[in-house]
């Protein structure tokens, strides 16, 4: 045998060795590939990402010296050492009105539709947190909840999946608990900041809607709710007086006392009987 025939049996023989080991790695790349489930908003978060970076180059940014005609400029520029992010202090809770979850988080990822939320938890109970807590939301709108009428500025905006005309599910229902516990210590909320878009917006929004178990959520500390024994209602009792005292926009007495309902009463009725009155007065107290 010469010597090539020898080197050739050699690389024969281990060409047959590695064969099975390049089978396996072979194996191995095709799982990892087939599990690596692309995402379906590539595109949108690169988006998602330039709008970060153009906030957070506006927050370095050097403040500027106000002058105006009637105004001398400074002749410097003096940075305070005393500062932190602006916090959120209420949280709104919505439901979609929309069939399924992945269409509402393509609605919120669509620039045409101008409307987000900072958290879409779905009916399985999957918590999607879409943006930062510090940045501003675009889904309060317009409406007022005692003095705040820039609702988007100051709260946290919670979407959940629901058409307003089913009950929520335990799942979904037990992310939302989980996650509203993480938002009060986090920042601090108090319990009667945490409401829903109809409280802020009556006549406008119905939403999270009357099937939305308020109660629950009170005892868990997110809301206030009424006590089972009330004091006798005061003669000379003002309702919308009460309204206004908890935070409704009374404006348009009928939307409020619905609004009102829709939270505490879980009735869509724009009429307020005694009951209503009872309740309306015991929450008046601890507002």
């Amino acid at each position: 045998m010469t010597a090539n025939q020898a080197a050739s049996k050699q690389v024969s023989s281990l060409s047959v060795q590695l064969t099975p080991y390049r089978f396996i790695i072979h194996c191995c790349i095709l799982l990892l590939i087939a599990g690596c489930t692309p995402n379906p908003y590539s595109a949108t978060n690169k988006m998602h990402q330039r709008q970060v970076k153009k906030a957070a180059s506006k927050l370095r940014a050097k403040p500027e010296v106000f002058t105006s005609d009637s105004v001398k400029a400074s002749d410097y520029f003096v940075g305070t050492t005393n500062f932190s992010m602006r916090k959120p202090n209420f949280v709104i809770i919505h439901y979609t009105a929309q069939n399924t979850c992945d269409l509402t988080l393509k609605t919120f990822t669509t620039p045409r539709s101008e409307v987000s939320a900072h958290y879409v938890i779905c009916r399985d109970g999957i918590v999607h947190h879409l943006l930062n807590d510090y940045l501003r939301s675009h889904h309060a709108g317009l409406g007022k909840w005692g003095a705040v009428t820039d609702m988007n500025s100051c709260s946290i905006g919670i979407e959940l999946d629901n058409s307003g005309a089913e009950p929520f599910s335990d799942p979904q229902i037990a992310g939302l608990l989980s996650l509203l516990g993480h938002l009060k210590k986090e920042y601090n909320i108090p319990a009667a900041n945490f409401i829903g878009h109809a409280d802020f917006a009556p006549g406008r929004k119905a939403d999270p809607g009357v099937l939305f178990p308020w109660k629950q959520l009170a005892a868990n500390g997110f809301g206030l709710w009424y006590d089972d024994v009330r004091d006798t209602i005061p003669t000379g009792f003002n309702p919308v007086m009460a309204l206004r005292l908890i935070g409704y926009d009374t404006k348009d007495t009928t939307a409020a006392i619905r609004s009102f309902k829709l939270h505490f009463m879980h009735d869509t009725d724009r009429h307020m009987n005694t009951a209503d009155k009872s309740v309306l007065n015991n929450l008046a107290s601890k507002y």
